[in-house]
């Protein structure tokens, strides 16, 4: 055995996750995760939830990405801002994240819009960091850390932290290269040689190139870290400006860049390589992000034990998979497969199943996203589909064969993805249906 596989071999053989110990920096610095989006673009997979509580990669939900950043990198102030059908992603971080030790300040807070300096909710990213402004005091930090909690990507933030501090500078923003055609749904940024930010402009109808690449351009992630003085008079200054739209990328940013040293921080893995990182905001993006993990080697790596992926799972035995006649085999090929499920004589081939899933007798599922407890009856043919938790679908159902035949019934992207409710089958699990009695 080399020494590569013997290292691999002890961490398997390890009690515990290691995580990165707290340094003097992360000790001193607050996160603040913006969960509280609306998510429209998802269309009805955030009909009854915000989207960072939306379901990803077999077991997960999108936020489980940012906060399972934080405890990794060593960070263990985080406040999750909420706002937008909160309910069951409230739920999900009282029973995932709540095993952090408030007494040694440690903890995942949740902050809901609650008109805490106005009669209003959260207007923009920065107004609802103004509106907390009080809490922030409260923790004292010397750097928070601005997320968004509906991006799926791994990174160590302690060395951005870091880069932060020794800079000196007043504000860092993450940014990624993204194509230029992309980049019209992003903040672009000019830098000049020391990456100090000269220009920011947030979802820009031309955005500029980096300089050398005309194809491409400098994008914010969303992630921000600022130096906490400077944060408190930029929150107190644009919440008195009745022009302001009161947003980070539309406002604040901008702004910071005339009067105070705000740099980039290019999110890049050990290579030096452009990192992994997702946008799911739309059903196309939120789909394909599912597909890259049934690859045999996805650029996101769910099994590194080095950088687990925390979250909350239901108690379930192992996937199950009967059957072995011909026409009539369960099986799974190219696909993640959770526990709970049960592949009874069906096959499923480069797909993503949640957990408590099960497909009966001679159905087909290919390059679909199942989310959990959905029901997939005998003889059905499935393509090209995200079918949201708790859909039964009958026996003979075809669905990504006939593009007309799912408009009328379905969601279906330009793309041809075809987004499938349980409401849009007659099933609606959260309204009681009056009209029949």
């Amino acid at each position: 055995m080399n020494d590569i596989k013997k290292k691999e071999q002890a961490q398997l053989y390890q009690y515990y996750t290691q995580t990165k110990n707290a340094t003097e920096v992360t000790r001193n610095t607050l996160v603040l995760i913006l969960a509280g989006g609306q998510g429209s673009r998802l269309k009805g997979l955030t009909k009854w939830r915000a989207k960072p509580a939306v379901p990803f990669g077999g077991k997960y939900r999108i936020i489980d990405f940012a906060l399972s950043n934080c405890i990794n990198s060593g960070l263990r102030r985080i406040g999750v801002l909420t706002q937008y059908k909160s309910h069951s992603l409230i739920r999900h971080l009282q029973r995932a994240w709540s095993f952090l030790r408030a007494e040694i300040g440690e903890f995942v807070e949740i902050l809901p819009a609650q008109q805490r300096m106005s009669k209003e909710w959260y207007q923009g990213t920065a107004d609802a960091l103004f509106q907390n402004i009080d809490i922030m005091h409260r923790h004292a930090p010397e750097f928070v850390m601005v997320l968004g909690g509906d991006h799926i990507y791994t990174m160590d933030y302690s060395k951005m932290l870091m880069v932060h501090a020794r800079s000196g500078a007043d504000l860092t923003v993450g940014c990624i290269e993204v194509p230029l055609e992309e980049a019209r749904a992003f903040g672009v940024m000019s830098v000049d040689t020391e990456l100090q930010i000269t220009r920011f402009t947030e979802k820009p109808e031309n955005p500029e190139s980096i300089p050398g690449r005309p194809d491409m351009a400098l994008a914010s992630m969303g992630i921000y870290i600022f130096s906490t003085s400077f944060l408190y008079n930029a929150l107190i200054v644009d919440a008195g400006d009745k022009d302001s739209s009161h947003d980070f990328g539309n406002d604040i940013i901008p702004k910071a860049i005339e009067t105070a040293k705000a740099i980039a921080y290019p999110f890049r893995d050990d290579h030096g390589d452009q990192a992994y990182w997702r946008d799911v905001g739309t059903v196309d993006s939120y789909w394909q992000a599912n597909m890259e993990l049934c690859a045999v080697e996805p650029e996101l790596n769910l099994y590194a034990r080095s950088w687990p992926i925390w979250t909350y799972q239901t108690q379930h035995p192992p996937a199950k998979f009967v059957f072995d006649d011909e026409g009539r085999r369960g099986e799974a090929i190219d696909s993640l497969v959770s526990g709970g499920c049960i592949i009874a004589g069906a096959r499923v081939k480069r797909s993503v199943i949640f957990f408590a899933t099960r497909i009966e007798n001679r159905s087909i599922v290919k390059d679909s996203v199942i989310l959990p407890k959905v029901t997939i009856g005998k003889n059905c043919r499935i393509q090209n589909t995200i079918i949201d938790k708790g859909a039964y679908i009958a026996d003979g159902t075809i669905i990504g064969e006939n593009p007309e035949d799912d408009a009328r019934r379905f969601h279906v992207t330009p793309n041809g993805i075809i987004l499938v409710t349980p409401e849009m089958l007659g099933q609606d699990l959260f309204m009681e249906n009056t009209e029949e009695k």
